[in-house]
């Protein structure tokens, strides 16, 4: 994991995705590493470039780990930060100038989760400031205070849309399960830091959401809902079902109550369960499923390789069971099979399901990113040194 971490994933971000000609980070790299360096810049990528270095460097204290942090963290509140309204943009243009300045909460978490890292990783008082103060934008202008739970997106000056949808793939509902959980994510983050009243109950609600409303009787999770709770997608995410189920526990430990971490626990060793059907003959974890049409998505996509390996591990943890450890060696064996770019360098965006990489994907661009690889890695490795101990 240190190998990969250091030698396969950072160095390739460092040495690739730096953009010398408009600052910030390049906007595309394709499958085969031409970079576009007049590509749009995202919202979401920078964010978790910030959390991804920030957190390699409180890792290992490497300088060029905070050289790299400290260019995300700059480039977002330079350009990103919307200084009239609040919040972030979600788009700019390769030069910094704002393309799409809707207000989309899942980016807005992510802002807050890299500015909280990176809070952790330099002491930077500012940084804590920034993540603040997206905590307190989600929580006044997402939170549903009369039907609960975070709506999906607003305009630049927190004004209603119709049109919420992250990408032109999902459900254009106001309430989804992917949203949420990068908030209960960035919310975990920031009290690790920010021990505030306020959070410590927003981060129960979280937790209490995804027990009562997401996550269902086969411990699979809902993923789309409208303004009043009613489920309009029977859709199944594997990767998004093993990513909570560490996530889940993990928001539940820096929360610190008893009787939630034993409940979580046992709800998140049956979502580990409910994952291992999902996973084909050569260990990769299939992408989603749709009952109502008997249709299984079978391609491959990075990050839920990544996430398996960390939520089975932590199942491994959880219950001291065996099986969840096989499960997760068998995902890195995929991964170092099938998901590794030997020639290009980095992870292929997806593959078949006879393992043939999509050569129309990018290597790094809107979506593509170093969190998830990068975060399976620095789980991996504090928590075997926890082990050690």
């Amino acid at each position: 994991m240190e190998h990969e971490l250091h030698d396969e994933i950072l160095k390739y971000w460092i040495d690739n995705t730096i953009d010398d000609v408009h600052g910030g980070f390049i906007g595309s790299i394709d499958h085969f590493n031409n970079k576009n360096v007049d590509a749009p810049k995202g919202s979401v990528v920078n964010a978790r470039i910030l959390w991804t270095f920030s957190a390699a460097y409180r890792l290992t204290n490497r300088p060029e780990y905070r050289q790299m942090a400290e260019r995300a963290f700059e480039y977002l509140r330079q350009y990103f930060v919307d200084a009239e309204y609040g919040g972030i943009y979600w788009e700019l243009d390769c030069t910094g100038q704002p393309k799409n300045t809707r207000k989309q909460f899942y980016a807005i978490a992510f802002a807050t989760y890299g500015m909280a890292e990176y809070y952790r990783a330099t002491g930077d008082a500012d940084a804590l400031k920034f993540a603040i103060s997206f905590y307190e934008a989600i929580e006044q202008h997402s939170f549903d205070v009369i039907g609960d739970g975070y709506i999906e997106a607003r305009t630049r000056d927190w004004e209603a849309m119709s049109d919420y949808r992250l990408s032109p793939q999902d459900a254009n509902e106001s309430k989804t399960m992917n949203t949420h959980l990068h908030i209960l994510e960035a919310y975990t983050c920031l009290y690790r830091c920010w021990k505030n009243d306020m959070l410590e109950d927003a981060l129960l609600g979280l937790i209490n959401m995804f027990i009562n409303k997401f996550i269902n009787k086969d411990y699979h999770q809902n993923l789309f809902f409208d303004d009043d709770w009613n489920l309009k997608s029977d859709e199944i995410s594997f990767g998004h079902d093993i990513e909570c189920s560490w996530l889940l526990y993990e928001a539940a430990e820096v929360l610190g109550d008893k009787s939630i971490i034993e409940k979580v626990k046992t709800i998140s060793l049956n979502m580990a369960d409910g994952v291992v059907r999902a996973i084909d003959t050569d260990f990769g974890l299939m992408n989603e499923e749709k009952p109502s049409t008997n249709h299984m998505d079978t391609d491959k996509h990075w990050w839920p390789q990544a996430e398996a390996v960390i939520g089975f591990f932590n199942a491994y943890q959880l219950s001291g069971d065996e099986k969840y450890l096989q499960h997760s060696l068998n995902s890195w064996r995929f991964i170092q099979k099938y998901i590794k770019d030997y020639k290009n360098g980095e992870w292929f965006w997806r593959v078949t399901r006879n393992g043939k990489p999509y050569e129309n994907q990018e290597k790094a661009g809107f979506w593509k990113c170093p969190y998830h690889n990068s975060r399976m890695c620095m789980e991996i490795m504090e928590r075997i040194e926890k082990l050690k101990k």
